[in-house]
């Protein structure tokens, strides 16, 4: 009876990614899923009389988001097996939020004689707890860093996440974080928010929130949520880079719901104004001009209709969906670059999962050049231990010519110094 059991938990998870890859609205809908893609009555493995499919939260989500033998990148995986990640190989995955396997590659050089580096996985992004996929609690962290009462020893997907999809988007464009008690109401919701392609919600619906996660009121988690994500991602997200870049349409509704203020649940002090650090969720008028014209080390002769890159990309002066959906894009079709009341946010810096670089940044800043002599590797400094295949991986696919043969960080895409 128990192998019978253990079979049928397998046989509906199989039957998940089934119905997930063939059917043409996603697993998820933007709202909560199939019960039995998650849990399972009688061969549940998680603690805690969640009766899911997965050791504990994050493991059940890799069920469907991870993948062995994925040639990568492919559509909704974001995480690249261990045993498929020997040295000197790059994790799989190139969605906009980052691979998590970059958690699992550590990293020595010696960027000048005498001197040695050490850049261990666990400092490139948010370190999941997922026990039957290899992804262990941060050990340099015992809170969130920020000033954050949010436990390492607690995270997970559904810490940011939340599997059921309560919020929800209404068709007056206002958001609401549904938790249902007996006796209430509220609009349905008929799919995903998240897409170009996305419906758009009548009188009496709603859609999900952005990637399912946590918005304002939401406390369930040991923290409270005071913003909703807004944003619009293309249908097709998973991609190189190399020639279309997959642009996020970020936004904000001018009313306090603020990617900063989203990623301060956690992170509260992060850029605290208090403190003389980079500002967040300020608008760029100071930096839009050196933004549009900047293209690469020594080259400021880009223009605003082709301004924009998704490795520094702004958060828009606007919650409008449809204007957010228009400029969505895996194409290319979309490259108009910043304007004054644009924001520089968090998400212009750091992925949301994991990177190649340290601290979940879009871009290496950890020396002077990206690129040194034409290649990612030209100097030990450069190439921080990695392989040229590795930060090719890294960077999206791009090569080292695409920037300038001395290459410096690209904090420069909005300051201008190099």
């Amino acid at each position: 009876m128990k192998t019978l059991r253990i079979g049928f938990a397998v046989l509906s998870a199989t039957l998940m990614v089934l119905a997930y890859s063939s059917r043409p609205a996603a697993f998820h809908s933007g709202g909560v899923a199939e019960c039995n893609g998650c849990h399972s009555m009688h061969a549940a493995k998680s603690v805690g009389g969640l009766l899911l499919v997965g050791s504990d939260q994050s493991s059940t989500c890799l069920v469907c988001h991870q993948s062995a033998n994925d040639p990568g990148p492919t559509r909704y995986h974001m995480s690249t097996p261990l045993a498929e990640l020997p040295d000197g190989t790059a994790p799989k995955q190139m969605t906009p939020g980052g691979d998590f396997g970059w958690l699992r590659r550590n990293y020595t050089w010696a960027p000048r004689p005498g001197a040695s580096e050490t850049d261990n996985g666990y400092n490139r992004g948010h370190n999941i707890i997922a026990a039957d996929n290899g992804y262990t609690v941060d050990t340099a962290n015992v809170t969130a860093p920020g000033g954050g009462a949010f436990a390492s020893s607690k995270l997970g997907c559904q810490s940011c996440h939340d599997p059921h999809g309560r919020a929800r988007r209404l068709s007056n464009g206002s958001y609401v974080n549904a938790i249902y008690t007996p006796g209430s109401t509220n609009a349905p919701i008929i799919g995903s928010g998240s897409y170009n392609n996305s419906a758009d919600p009548a009188a009496g619906e709603a859609v999900g929130v952005y990637r399912l996660l946590r918005a304002a009121g939401d406390n369930s988690q040991g923290v409270t949520f005071t913003a909703a994500p807004i944003a619009v991602a293309p249908a097709t997200y998973n991609q190189s880079e190399a020639t279309n870049e997959v642009r996020v349409a970020y936004g904000n509704d001018n009313a306090g719901n603020t990617w900063g203020a989203w990623c301060g649940t956690c992170h509260p002090t992060m850029h605290s104004t208090a403190k003389t650090v980079h500002p967040v969720d300020k608008t760029m008028e100071d930096v839009y001009m050196n933004y549009n014209a900047y293209v690469k080390s020594g080259d400021l002769t880009g223009a605003q209709a082709t301004g924009y890159s998704s490795l520094v990309p702004f958060v828009e002066s606007t919650g409008d969906i449809a204007v957010l959906k228009s400029h969505s894009s895996n194409t290319g079709a979309y490259k108009f670059g910043a304007s004054s009341s644009d924001q520089v946010s968090c998400v212009s810096c750091h992925r949301a999962h994991a990177s190649g670089f340290p601290d979940m940044l879009r871009f290496s800043m950890g020396y002077e050049f990206m690129v040194y002599k034409g290649t990612y590797t030209g100097s030990a400094a450069s190439g921080m231990g990695r392989t040229e295949t590795e930060l090719e991986a890294a960077y999206y696919g791009r090569k080292a010519t695409q920037f300038a043969s001395y290459q410096r960080v690209l904090c420069n895409k909005c300051h201008a110094k190099d």
